[in-house]
């Protein structure tokens, strides 16, 4: 595997003001790391007395003009990210400890709230280079698309969204709250009267976009329907328990020998409260992704078959609409729209937006979704998009960023002075990384 990759980077916007930031953890020595201005020098966080303290080095790397590429080189790191910022440069600082206060859209406060910016996700080990974008927070007015090219040549590329993507998904927000009487377009974060991003409706309460009692009658639904002695439905998780029968008994939804409370609508939208807390038993973590993806897509009523084809999702109300909208303006309908995307049935086509390998070349991140395309469409590209899916490299409800308890996990609100931030991030057998290497 090696021990460093070439990262091109990109500039598909219509600026010529767009800078990359590239942040982690340094899987040689465990430490929080970013990339200088030249896209290869590493910068070491230095522990400072103040919170909120400024970097010592320049790591913005300018892009320059549209249609140009940077080639950044990246040592083996996890739990990493490349961040995008078009006009104006983000703002990271350190509080002591050292820790890294990352930007943030959950707060008007946070010196980033007004900058245009997005990022992607990646982990590069000794295994593979795993990578994906994501929704999970938001989505941002800087669409990303990543192609990954390995050492034999084959292609795995994500489109993400076209430049005018954020408009879409306003779009479509704004109609689905005229349809439902939900603030589906209260998520629409403006600057200056335009669209700016929109939020995941798990950060609703920042914008005032209550969601309080969304689920719960879908969830009645599901208890009532189960509750009938002939009824059940059957979960693969996919892992050492197989494939388990579920009904509700006593007023609990019976997995196997696992037993569920009834989640509430912050425990669907967020996917790791309630009843969707992981822990110690190996069995209950293999259920609950299966299970909160059924809660979040509503397939639980209309398939017995745990997890489902993509073809059944969000095609009942309530269901979640943000992710629905999300997929439907990504130009491959790929991308994390919530904490477990990534579940799909054997053999299912991907929703999670992600690419690995173990034997990486080449991989490119473009930002600003001009000349976006589908697939294996783009000039010179490989005959094949190749999914990596061998017991070896596939991440079940898993894939490169920042994890707590093996689950991707949404920001925190904060602002400087603060704590270090929470970030987005993914889930499965990396999140080894972020225990052994945990601040």
């Amino acid at each position: 595997m090696v021990a460093s990759l070439p990262f091109e980077l990109v500039n598909n916007s219509n600026s010529s003001n767009v800078w990359a930031y590239i942040t982690g953890i340094n899987i040689a020595d465990g430490r929080r790391v970013l990339l200088q201005a030249d896209g290869k020098t590493p910068y070491y966080l230095e522990n400072v007395s103040a919170i909120g303290s400024e970097l010592a080095q320049d790591c913005a790397i300018p892009l320059g003009q549209p249609g140009n590429t940077v080639t950044a080189t990246v040592p083996q790191i996890a739990g990493g990210r490349v961040w995008f910022s078009i006009d104006s440069k983000l703002n990271f600082l350190l509080n002591p400890g050292p820790a890294l206060v990352e930007p943030s859209v959950l707060n008007p406060s946070d010196p980033n709230a007004k900058v245009n910016f997005g990022f992607c996700e990646f982990t590069l080990n000794d295994a593979q280079l795993y990578a994906n974008i994501s929704y999970v927070d938001f989505v941002s007015n800087v669409p990303i698309a990543i192609t990954l090219k390995n050492s034999a040549g084959a292609i795995q590329h994500v489109s993400g969204m076209a430049s005018d993507g954020l408009e879409r998904v306003c779009a479509d927000l704004k109609t689905q709250a005229q349809k439902d009487g939900k603030p589906w377009d209260k998520l629409i974060v403006q600057e200056n009267g335009q669209n700016f991003r929109v939020l995941n409706p798990s950060h609703g309460d920042a914008v005032g976009a209550s969601f309080a009692g969304y689920y719960e009658p879908y969830v009645d639904e599901v208890w009532s329907y189960y509750s009938a002695d002939s009824r059940m439905f059957k979960v693969d998780t996919q892992a050492g328990p197989g494939v388990l029968d579920a009904k509700v008994s006593n007023n609990q939804l019976l997995v196997g020998e696992e037993a569920f409370d009834k989640p509430n609508t912050a425990d669907i939208f967020g996917c790791n409260s309630g009843p969707f807390t992981t822990g110690p038993n190996g069995t209950r973590n293999a259920i609950i992704p299966r299970l909160a993806a059924g809660f979040i897509r509503t397939t639980l009523v209309s398939q017995t078959q745990q997890p489902s084809d993509p073809s059944t999702y969000y095609k009942s109300d309530p269901t979640n609409h943000y992710c629905r909208i999300v997929h439907e303006h990504n130009l491959d309908q790929k991308g994390y729209g919530f904490a477990y995307d990534d579940v799909q049935p054997e053999g299912g086509v991907d929703q999670s937006g992600k690419v690995n390998d173990g034997a990486p070349a080449l991989f490119t991140i473009a930002v600003g979704g001009n000349k976006a395309y589908v697939g294996d469409s783009a000039p010179g590209a490989a005959s094949k998009v190749m999914e990596e899916e061998s017991e070896s490299a596939r991440q079940p409800e898993s894939g490169a960023g920042h994890q707590e308890n093996g689950q991707q996990q949404p920001m925190q609100e904060s602002a400087p002075p603060a704590p270090e931030r929470k970030s987005s991030g993914l889930r499965g057998k990396l999140s080894g990384w972020k225990k052994k290497f945990s601040q």
